[in-house]
């Protein structure tokens, strides 16, 4: 049998694309459940959280870092499904990224050129680096155990989206805690760390996820 006409009858497999589906939803939940539950309890939310929400700067991390977690969680529930097409969840994670770039963009124009640095390195980049990893182990063991019941076509992409979004989560979670706000610490940093998580999952789905 080739390959094409495998994809084909796996695509058909009505049980595969049912029990994907909530297999996933529920690694979603139990794994944002458990992440939230180890911010509160190992750091907590910033305790001006209630009026630094209202700041821009704060205001862009929070609507930046939900708009990658929904769009890569929106990628992760496709990617398991062989024949499913990904081009809209794709060019979804570009939203994101536009928005990065715009941020940074005006808060470049809107800080006197000297003040950059402070602003790109913060007060925190090594804690930033260290707690958003750890942040996303229960979303993206969540995602990889969900996706290992699925037929991922591309492992290695698969477990990059599952890394994505498990990045995606957590920096939504941390930026609750981070006093960080400048767009700048946001382009170096945060996307350092969802970077590493990325590259942790396509790891481990090229082998896990193989079939």
């Amino acid at each position: 049998m080739k390959t094409d006409d495998l994809i084909s009858l796996l695509a058909q497999d009505a049980p595969i694309r049912a029990r994907l589906g909530p297999l996933l939803l529920g690694a979603l939940l139990i794994g944002v459940a458990v992440s939230a539950t180890l911010l509160l309890s190992a750091v907590g939310i910033r305790h001006d959280m209630a009026s630094a929400i209202e700041t821009a700067r704060v205001l862009f991390k929070m609507v930046l870092t939900l708009t990658l977690a929904v769009t890569a969680c929106g990628l992760v529930l496709r990617i398991g499904r062989p024949g499913v097409p990904l081009g809209l969840s794709s060019l979804a994670l570009f939203v994101p990224l536009i928005l990065l770039a715009a941020g940074t963009a005006a808060e470049l124009s809107a800080i006197p050129q000297d003040a950059w640095e402070t602003a790109m390195l913060g007060r925190n980049a090594r804690f930033c680096l260290f707690f958003i990893p750890v942040l996303s182990f229960a979303p993206l063991a969540g995602f990889l155990w969900a996706l290992k019941n699925g037929a991922a076509e591309r492992p290695s992409l698969a477990g990059a989206a599952a890394g994505l979004a498990a990045g995606g989560i957590a920096a939504a979670l941390y930026a609750l805690h981070c006093t960080d706000d400048s767009p700048l610490f946001l382009a170096v940093w945060y996307t350092t760390a969802i970077a590493a998580v990325t590259a942790i999952g396509a790891l481990i789905g090229s082998r896990y996820l193989k079939w």
